[in-house]
């Protein structure tokens, strides 16, 4: 057996190895029961397939003393899911699932221990757990984010791409005002002007995006409490249908819908949110928490350029801002990587190259717009 082999199976029980104790993490935070325990089987099955690599390793003769700790990305997820709950970064593993389901088709040994079944399983059963919270973290802010940074309903990238957006775009305005050789009070003023201005921007388009929302979701609400006020058989043959198609016969899905259509407000709810895709209790969340968390996370990315001018001056204030803005772009690749799969020297360098080279672009405009007008 080739030395290949033995890294590949190292590889293979690492990433067994994560996903258990992921899985044990969000098991742990979850309140509800039912789906704690499907956490912990989870666990369970990746345990056992870590087992079986070790298995494996012991057979080519190399030897495991303990199991491997988990990596760096795991535990940032294990925090998070303790910290905002399993919805959080279920779309995250989601995501994650889908990207790993097929890596043990071509592999011999994963095929003869069965392993490929079961790693398509685990991705149907976290993809069906992760549409069911189509917002990511319900009841969280972070979560209701619209617009752009939605992406699906992962908060997590709604978080990441909202700091990164605040940081990259006053990066690039104070390196064009410095440019210009302008004085550093002035470079000040204006990034904090930026700052200001940005996340006021930022929050009242996530307020008018998430009020629009609602609004058009309260119509589309009213609309059908009306056609169930006036053709209730029509709407309870929709139910019938929509239990169908979800794999119910005809009997159990007409009893079903016989015993939702008895009270009013259940077969709106329910209509709501089978037919309409729409939840009555949260309609995408409240506008005032959506502004709020966009301002909050715009201007933690926007702070970084701007805050070593509080203290210094000159050449000394523009270096620093640099610095500050490249831990803060490292930062930032490193939150990328948790759900892009990444790795995570990779992400932060790119985010590195595109965070400077925007401002090295805004520079060189400032710069020449500095020494036309004093000339």
């Amino acid at each position: 057996m080739t030395d290949g082999s033995a890294g590949r199976y190292r590889s293979n029980m690492q990433g067994e190895v994560d996903s258990a104790a992921l899985y044990r993490a969000m098991a742990t935070a979850e309140k509800d029961p039912r789906l704690a325990e499907v956490y912990r089987r989870l666990a369970a099955v990746e345990d056992a397939h870590a087992e079986f690599w070790q298995k494996e390793l012991a057979r080519v003769g190399v030897k495991v003393s303990a199991r491997a700790r988990p990596g760096w990305r795991t535990r940032a997820l294990a925090l998070l899911a303790r910290r905002f709950g399993p919805q959080f970064v279920l779309p995250t593993l989601s995501t994650l699932e889908q990207r790993d389901s097929g890596q043990y088709d071509s592999q011999p040994e994963a095929v003869a221990g069965g392993l490929p079944a079961a790693e398509r399983s685990h991705n149907r059963i976290v993809e069906a757990m992760a549409s069911a919270w189509p917002q990511g973290a319900s009841g969280s802010a972070l979560a209701r984010l619209e617009g752009r940074h939605r992406s699906g309903g992962n908060a997590l990238r709604a978080a990441v791409l909202g700091a990164n957006d605040g940081l990259v775009s006053n990066l690039s305005l104070v390196m064009g005002v410095a440019g210009a050789e302008i004085a550093g009070r002035t470079i000040l003023l204006t990034g904090l002007a930026g700052l200001v201005a940005g996340a006021c921007s930022m929050a009242m388009g996530e307020w008018l995006s998430v009020t629009s929302s609602r609004e058009l979701s309260q119509q589309q609400i009213a609309i059908e409490a009306d056609e169930l006020a006036r053709m209730p058989e029509e709407e309870k043959e929709e139910m019938v249908l929509i239990y169908q198609a979800k794999g119910l016969d005809e009997a159990t899905a007409r009893a079903l819908a016989d015993r939702l259509m008895a009270n009013k407000d259940s077969a709106l709810d329910t209509l709501a949110r089978e037919e309409l895709g729409i939840d009555p209790d949260e309609l995408g969340g409240s506008p005032w928490a959506a502004a709020g968390a966009s301002f909050a996370l715009f201007s933690v990315g926007a702070i970084f350029p701007v805050a070593p001018f509080f203290f210094l001056g000159g050449v000394a204030a523009l270096a620093a801002s640099l610095a500050a803005s490249g831990v803060a772009l490292v930062m930032i690749g490193a939150g990328t990587s948790l759900f892009t799969g990444r790795g995570i020297l990779v992400s932060a360098a790119r985010q590195v190259l595109i965070g400077y080279a925007a401002a090295a672009v805004t520079y060189a405009i400032g710069r020449l717009v500095g020494v036309t007008l004093a000339g």
